[in-house]
């Protein structure tokens, strides 16, 4: 007697398993009533410090909009239990309105780990989202629009990895914490721009491979006697950036400080007055209190800090992550009424991505 086979395997797409893990997360905490959005009286009154925070870069036509969302998303934050983690490129109403926690990728994901609540929403890229679900496994983590992702993150696979760990063999690597989280499971340790070089000289080596951003290797290359071997990736907003372009304001106005992110290109670094983290130059902002500022980096990080500084103009060479800005107040409110998209890693993948995180963070 002959045995029936089935004649097809099943084809699993990440669609479906996008659409299962919303279905989960939908039946875990339920699906709740979209809030009224109309701007009335009430919502004027409640959200009016909100706006005190944010009259400087939000013009007072734009709020009407904007504050319906503001009350409905910080209402339901507390129904459902959950935080908004807010990257430092995020829009104002979203950073400085319905954030509980602000800073750069691993600021946020670290911070994440010290919060109650069982839901984080992710104010930032897919990497993002997968760092901040690695270190908070146990944790229902969304991401308003999954498509949100990173010119740098999608410059290199987990492939690539193994097949350099072939090319140079016994060579450790290093990789930037914007990856995916295939990535860092094959890696040594992960990094932050502010880390990048303690991280590399940590390694014992004369030799590390470092990725996926070109720019911040070289930058980290000016600074250390250890031979880095790169990666061609880079970030689509501070590429974009010359010396040339920042020459012209400072011929403008000489007495401008010039502070620039380290994935911008070498040349840019050198005629600047400072290079750093995002961290790092919002605290040179707000410590050294320069009276005019031009911030090398994403436009929105400009805003914010704006909002938050007084004294000093921003002059804003205004280049805009197009991937940051897929999240928006009606897209996070409807990550919480629906419980829109979860964040899932493969466990034992997370596991080896998780330990490359890890290594970092006990580095300091």
């Amino acid at each position: 007697m002959q045995t029936a086979f089935q004649t097809q395997p099943i084809v699993e797409r990440p669609g479906n398993i996008l659409k299962a893990a919303q279905a989960s997360a939908a039946a875990r905490f339920g699906v709740l009533p979209m809030p009224n959005l109309a701007w009335t009286p009430e919502v004027e009154r409640e959200t009016a410090h909100l706006y005190e925070k944010v009259k400087a870069v939000i013009p007072p036509v734009e709020w009407p909009f904007h504050a319906p969302y503001v009350k409905a998303i910080n209402d339901l934050k507390k129904e459902r239990n959950a935080v908004i983690l807010a990257h430092n490129y995020q829009t104002p109403e979203i950073y400085n309105c319905v954030a509980d926690v602000v800073g750069d990728s691993l600021q946020l994901a670290k911070l994440a780990t010290k919060t109650p609540a069982d839901i984080i929403i992710q104010g930032g890229v897919h990497f993002m989202a997968e760092t901040s679900k690695l270190l908070n496994p146990g944790k229902t983590v969304l991401i308003p629009d999954s498509k949100a992702g990173c010119s740098l993150a999608e410059s290199i696979t987990g492939a690539d990895v193994r097949l350099l760990r072939q090319r140079y063999p016994g060579v450790p690597v290093v990789a930037y914490v914007n990856t995916s989280a295939d990535v860092k499971a094959e890696v040594d340790i992960c990094c932050t721009s502010s880390n990048a070089l303690k991280v590399v000289e940590s390694m014992g080596s004369d030799r590390v491979i470092f990725l996926p951003d070109r720019y911040l290797a070289m930058n980290v290359q000016a600074q250390t006697k250890v031979k880095i071997i790169a990666w061609h990736g880079a970030c689509e907003v501070h590429e974009r950036f010359t010396a040339e372009e920042l020459l012209r304001y400072r011929a403008d106005d000489p007495s401008i400080q010039i502070i620039a992110h380290p994935e911008c290109p070498p040349e840019v670094i050198e005629v600047s007055d400072f290079a750093g983290s995002t961290a790092a130059m919002i605290d040179f902002v707000k410590t050294k209190k320069p009276k005019r500022v031009l911030l090398v980096t994403e436009c929105s990080m400009a805003s914010n800090v704006e909002a938050e500084t007084k004294g000093t103009e921003f002059v804003k060479p205004c280049n805009l992550c197009p991937h940051m800005k897929r999240i928006t107040l009606p897209k996070i409110l409807e990550s919480l009424v629906y419980m829109r998209e979860e964040v899932t890693i493969d466990p034992a993948l997370a596991e080896r991505a998780r330990r490359s995180v890890e290594r970092m963070i006990e580095l300091g």
